[in-house]
């Protein structure tokens, strides 16, 4: 069964920095899509796509993080990064890692870590 753990979440000013990691156990992800999604602290707001990286290093990003996010991944050690720069109050959220296993039936998730940007 493999498994995501996030770390690397936390409360930063606005123009600051975080990096997020996501390690996966339980099997190799190297062949596999993986991504952040993010959930937002209001009602009705849905999971959002953040950034999304291929098995051979192709990234997509959602409009609102393009330039400030990179998203990243070290195959050897099982980990996607996120690495976000130029924080704003509107990038606080749970931001949660997957890797798309389609043999297994679709994705993972990991648990979820908080990101917190104040004003």
């Amino acid at each position: 069964q493999v498994q995501l753990v996030e770390s690397g979440g936390g409360l930063v000013h606005a123009g600051g920095s975080l990096r997020l990691s996501c390690a996966a156990s339980g099997g190799m992800v190297n062949r596999n899509d993986m991504g952040w999604y993010r959930q937002a602290p209001a009602p009705g707001v849905q999971r959002e796509l953040v950034a999304a990286i291929t098995s051979g290093g192709s990234t997509n990003y959602t409009d609102s993080v393009k330039g400030r996010f990179t998203i990243s991944r070290d195959n050897a050690k099982n980990t996607v990064y996120l690495q976000m720069n130029s924080l704003k109050p509107g990038d606080t959220a749970v931001y949660y890692c997957y890797v798309d296993l389609p043999s297994l039936g679709g994705f993972f998730w990991g648990q979820g870590t908080q990101v917190t940007i104040s004003s």
